[in-house]
């Protein structure tokens, strides 16, 4: 008997999925243009506002200034120092803080998750920020940069919904087998929390590199500012450094771009597998 050929079922195209791909592939263009209109001014040493796709005179001067530029050095180091340590703190506390918000029996639990909700819709303002700044000796020191943003609600509640979708079973094993809750924590809850961590992770690394408004509003010592800070002088108050290098203006602005946002760029592809799984914390529920 003739075996007849299976034949896959042809897939219907929707005219929802053709539009669908034909706006996000507009979105991705928007954004991606400027970056690479960035990109090829920073290589061109003809610095003439026009959108070209590649660069009419390439020419490294603009990166060579800058990387021979020695007053750039202590803000770049203090902002790789405050960006990991900020990073840290930051883990620390929203995974910590996330745990105790996960312990249904714990006294209090709705209390304090409304109050830290409650800090998200209003705050004490700018004076009275400053002023308990002022009182921790935080004022023109980088050190602000690290614990400002060491405590974000928003990224709390991400991590505690994130633990939350753990299944209840591994935590009743863990505690048969005479589990501590710590022990749960680091041996169970952080290890299966790879891509939340990740995720948050650069949100909070993000936040402390490009921080400038603090350092604006809080430190005058110039051994203290960050790097976004000090390219911002650069660029916007026409302080830019004399090099032996013949580079023009807007090559020289564009290259301080690149370089700032060059760090993430380059960690951001080591990140992605986790990254695209935890930016759907807590969007799915049992």
């Amino acid at each position: 008997m003739a075996k007849t050929a299976y034949r896959k079922p042809k897939k219907k195209v929707h005219v929802f999925d053709i539009v669908n791909y034909i706006v996000f592939i507009l979105i991705g263009l928007l954004v991606l243009v400027p970056i690479w209109k960035v990109v090829v001014d920073s290589f061109n040493a003809v610095g003439v506002y026009q959108f070209r796709l590649w660069p009419e005179d390439f020419t490294l001067d603009g990166y060579k200034t800058i990387i021979h530029t020695q007053r750039l050095y202590r803000p770049f180091i203090n902002s790789v120092i405050t960006t990991v340590l900020g990073t840290f703190l930051g883990l620390l506390l929203s995974t910590l803080g996330g745990y105790v918000l996960i312990q249904f029996d714990m006294p209090g639990r709705n209390f304090f998750a409304y109050f830290l909700l409650f800090t998200m819709i209003f705050s004490g303002g700018m004076i009275p920020e400053y002023l308990v700044m002022k009182q921790l000796h935080l004022v023109n020191s980088m050190w602000i940069l690290v614990v400002k943003h060491g405590m974000n609600v928003y990224n709390l509640v991400l991590m505690r919904n994130f633990f939350e979708g753990i299944p209840a079973s591994l935590f009743e094993a863990a505690e048969i087998d005479g589990c501590s809750p710590m022990g749960i924590f680091f041996k169970i809850v952080l290890p299966l929390s790879k891509a939340a961590l990740a995720s948050i992770g650069l949100m909070f690394a993000v936040t402390v590199w490009n921080d400038y408004s603090t350092v604006k509003i809080y430190i005058t010592n110039p051994d203290q500012v960050n790097f976004q800070y000090q390219l911002r002088n650069m660029i916007m108050d026409g302080d830019t450094p004399t090099t032996q290098y013949s580079v023009s203006q807007n090559t020289l602005y564009y290259a301080a771009i690149v370089c700032a946002i060059l760090p993430f760029m380059a960690l951001y592809p080591f990140l992605q597998k986790y990254f695209v799984k935890g930016v759907n914390i807590g969007a799915v529920k049992e």
